[in-house]
């Protein structure tokens, strides 16, 4: 138990608890430990560790910081758990992979622990992502978008894409003409829709390939335009979804959703909890 630390310094007992947690997990894992704990493998715990770093991104956005804390919590026992997967096994340790990122901390900021200096945070960015491409294992790539997770939400792929691209100067200059491409993007969707409206005699999508495609397009752009304006559009997007879930809970608060009421009326609902914030 952490106990009375009023008087520890922080730095001394983040350094003891966190023994402390490595400890705790070996125990946890051990013969005398928790028969759930020993079960686990890499695939249970992964999925757990993602929705926990999704949890802790989620309380962020919401300001809760003691949301954050806790979630923040969750998902260091969940890389310590891991880790201890891999030292079992006898892959590597969890010193092993301490060391290793302090060791890259270190040799990716010479302008800190050495006496490299920097003219722009344009020429300490690119001198990052130079390093990262020269380290072991990495050298070798073919493109400047390899070792972009694909398992990455989609909007933060493009974007991080879009970085990769734009860090040899193939990006927009101006905001206008991305404003064009979004256009230009949304009209070839148009066109896509109404010919699945003018060949449909059911309703079904004879060309949901070319609709699919167009959308990511639209989608693309969008983000395009974001990261130009630096807006982060999966922050973007979450908070919409907050925003709407937010209204719509205050419709479904006033109806009965086992038999709504007509469309007008559920509209002048959602109109009436815009007009409340």
């Amino acid at each position: 138990m952490d106990g009375d630390s009023r008087e520890e310094p922080t730095e001394e007992r983040a350094a003891r608890l966190f023994g402390e947690l490595v400890e705790m997990t070996a125990h946890l894992r051990g013969p005398d430990g928790c028969p759930w704990d020993r079960k686990q493998t890499y695939d249970t715990i992964l999925p757990h560790f993602l929705e926990e770093a999704h949890e802790a991104a989620e309380e962020l956005a919401e300001g809760d910081f003691d949301g954050f804390r806790e979630e923040l919590g969750d998902t260091l026992f969940l890389t310590v758990f891991l880790l201890r997967l891999a030292e079992e096994e006898g892959r590597f340790t969890i010193a092993d992979s301490i060391a290793s990122i302090l060791e890259k901390m270190y040799r990716r900021h010479p302008h800190v622990y050495g006496d490299k200096t920097y003219e722009s945070d344009e020429a300490l960015h690119n001198a990052w992502e130079e390093a990262k491409r020269r380290e072991k294992g990495k050298e070798d790539r073919e493109s400047l978008l390899d070792g972009i997770p694909a398992s990455l939400p989609a909007l933060l792929r493009a974007r991080r894409i879009q970085q990769k691209a734009a860090s040899i100067g193939f990006d927009w200059q101006k905001a206008p003409p991305i404003l064009g491409k979004i256009e230009e993007e949304l009209g070839e969707l148009r066109v896509e829709v109404e010919r699945t409206i003018s060949h449909s005699t059911d309703g079904s999508q004879t060309n949901r390939d070319a609709i699919e495609d167009e959308i990511g397009d639209l989608l693309f752009s969008v983000v395009n335009l974001a990261r130009f304006l630096d807006v982060d559009p999966e922050k973007a997007l979450g908070k919409t979804n907050r925003k709407f879930r937010r209204r719509f809970v205050k419709i479904e608060e006033r109806i009965d959703t086992a038999s709504p009421p007509p469309l007008d009326v559920l509209d002048r609902y959602w109109n009436e909890a815009k007009e409340e914030e």
